[in-house]
Order: structure tokens, then C-alpha cells, then sequence
């Protein structure tokens, strides 16, 4: 009965729906939830009392915590106002390790500093033996010159020539502000910041459950990443939406036999372990201490691609070579 839920979105309350996920079956729990700001779901109030609402959060984030495996992870994304309150439920049934702060502006709320993240609770099932993977992002860079954004003195030679280890703060990934990119859904997350907590904490095949699916990011992410994935919703016609999406969508986020996350054609996450593996795979100056100037670029047989590659890292046309990956 378990294995016809894998793979598919479920229409209904989550309360009921986490009742046929048995103890311990999925490898990570990721949660989304009505923020109570009076936001237009499909089919859900989000106004509620903050006693009621609060209630309402333990019963789903106890479940949550209840079906993931022992060697598994725990995420909830949110406002820091709740987060505070979800961490105190947590701390009681799972183990901290991480505040994610994710830099998204949002609106003014009165009297307050200016919000400027969303939070990302991180907590695991277990003290240890957990599933956790170092995960590197490419250097931030300046808009105009493309040199890197920041100083690092006489120590640019030992830089990694990808990127820095993704730390606790992720300012690289911005929010679906432009409507033709967008569903009709209040709080629509970006698919690669789902791509890098996925990529953080799952292997292949590993089975992603996200309650509150709206319009199927999740789901998306764990497609393309080759993982299976478990959704709940209330609203038919965002089902219908993510259904639509994942019909369209490939398992086919990879360079040669390893999983990244790309955005705009750019690798924007990928893993610490496998980049021995991946550097073939890309154009990287001799001189480590360049990498200041030039930013290293994926090898393709895509015309377009290979022709901006070589643009960035000055290589001539008699001295590049290809390799082959899914676009």
C-alpha cells in the first residue's frame, strides 16, 4: 500500500494523509506550511487563532518527524516568528543542526526591522548517522567586471576552483518575482533551493515527503534530482498544476554519472565529494590564482554553451574539448 503513494501527489488534509505513511519510511520530510498572514490558498484559511494555528503545527511537524527514517532529516520553511515556536516543538523530538537563513526580502510588517530572510529549520532524526553532504556554490562575482566579489588577498591561489562550501546563510538564490515564471500560488519557492536541500541530505532513489505540496517544487526537484517523492495538498487544482509539470519534467539533473542543480543553465550546487569527478567536466585556468579574473565554465557540445565558455576563459576553438551531459 506504501509504494502505490510513492511517486504521486494525494488530495486531502495532511493529518489524515500522513496516517497511511508508516514509521520510519521516508529519508526526508520537507514543510512549507500557511505562513497565518492571511494569504489566498485554494481551500485553506490561513487566518487562524495563533493558539489554534500553533496546535495545528505540532500535530503535522510530530508526523513529520514520526515517518522519517532514522538516518533521515527534518526541514520546515517559514517566517522567523513561527520558526521560534516549531523549534521549541522540535527540540523536544528531533535534533538541531542548522538555522538556514535564506535572504529573500519581504514586505514591510509596521513598527519592525526591514524583513530580510525566510528560515529553514534543519533538524535530524538522530544524533548521528544521519545523511549529510558538503555542498559547494559558485563564487559570487562582480555584475560588471565578473572578478570575484571578495578580497582575498594573497590567499586567491588556494581558492576551490568552483566555489566556497555553501555555509548556513544562502544569499544566492532570489525569489519568483516575475509572474510569467510564476503559478497561482501565494508562496512559490525557487526549484533549485529545494535541488540543494535535497542534494544536502538524500542519496539517489531516497523518497522526499512534503505535505504541503502547492504546485509541486518538491516534487519538481526530487524529479529531476532521481529521487521519488510523496505529496499532500488540499487544493485539486494545484495538484492538477504539479501534475501538469512533473508530465514535462526530465530526472536529468546531472554532469556525466553525478547529480547537480542548474539554474539558467549554470551549475548552481553541487557536491564537495564528487568534484575530483566533475572537474574533467569543466574549463579551469592553469594558474589557480586567475580564477580571480576568470570564471571557469562548463565543456559542451551545444554550440551556444561551448561559445559562452570560451568567451569567459579565453580558450581558441584548435584547443577546447567537449564532453557530453544531459542539458
Amino acid at each position: 500500500m506504501f509504494d502505490d503513494l510513492i511517486n504521486k501527489i494525494h488530495q486531502g488534509d495532511c493529518l489524515e494523509l500522513f496516517k497511511q505513511i508508516p514509521d520510519e519510511s521516508v529519508d526526508i520530510t520537507f514543510a512549507d506550511p500557511p505562513f497565518n498572514l492571511n494569504k489566498k490558498y485554494n481551500n485553506n484559511k490561513d487566518k487562524l487563532k495563533i493558539k489554534e494555528y500553533l496546535s495545528w503545527c505540532m500535530e503535522w511537524i510530530k508526523e513529520m518527524v514520526r515517518v522519517t527514517k532514522s538516518s533521515g532529516s527534518i526541514f520546515v520553511h517559514n517566517i522567523p516568528k513561527w520558526l521560534t515556536y516549531y523549534s521549541s516543538f522540535l527540540n523536544e523530538i528531533a535534533y538541531f543542526k542548522h538555522w538556514i537563513s535564506w535572504d529573500a526580502a519581504t514586505a514591510p510588517m509596521g513598527k519592525t526591522l526591514q524583513p530580510a530572510h525566510y528560515g529553514i529549520l534543519f533538524y535530524t532524526k538522530q544524533p548521528k548517522g544521519f545523511k549529510f553532504y558538503e555542498l559547494r556554490s559558485p563564487h559570487k562575482r562582480t555584475r560588471k567586471s565578473n572578478i570575484l566579489a571578495k578580497d582575498y588577498g594573497g590567499k586567491k591561489s588556494l581558492l576551490h576552483p568552483f566555489g566556497p562550501l555553501v555555509s548556513d546563510v544562502w544569499t544566492d538564490i532570489h525569489r519568483i518575482k516575475h509572474n510569467k515564471y510564476r503559478d497561482e500560488h501565494p508562496c512559490q519557492l525557487p526549484v533549485h533551493l529545494l535541488e540543494r536541500i535535497i542534494l544536502l541530505s538524500t542519496d539517489e532513489n531516497d523518497i522526499v515527503l512534503d505535505p504541503f505540496s502547492g504546485t509541486g517544487t518538491t516534487a519538481l526537484a526530487a524529479k529531476r534530482l532521481g529521487r521519488s517523492f510523496i505529496g499532500f495538498d488540499l487544493s485539486q487544482e494545484y495538484i492538477d498544476i504539479t501534475n501538469s509539470k512533473l508530465s514535462m519534467e526530465l530526472t536529468n539533473s546531472k554532469i556525466g554519472e553525478k547529480w547537480v542543480s542548474f539554474y539558467l543553465d549554470e551549475v548552481v550546487t553541487l557536491r564537495n565529494d564528487d568534484w575530483d569527478y566533475l572537474t574533467d567536466f569543466f574549463f579551469i585556468p592553469n594558474n589557480p590564482s586567475d580564477i580571480d579574473t576568470i570564471q571557469i565554465a562548463l565543456k559542451s557540445k551545444s554550440k551556444r554553451a561551448t561559445g559562452r565558455a570560451i568567451n569567459k576563459i579565453g580558450i581558441s576553438k584548435e584547443n577546447q574539448s567537449t564532453f557530453l551531459f544531459p542539458a
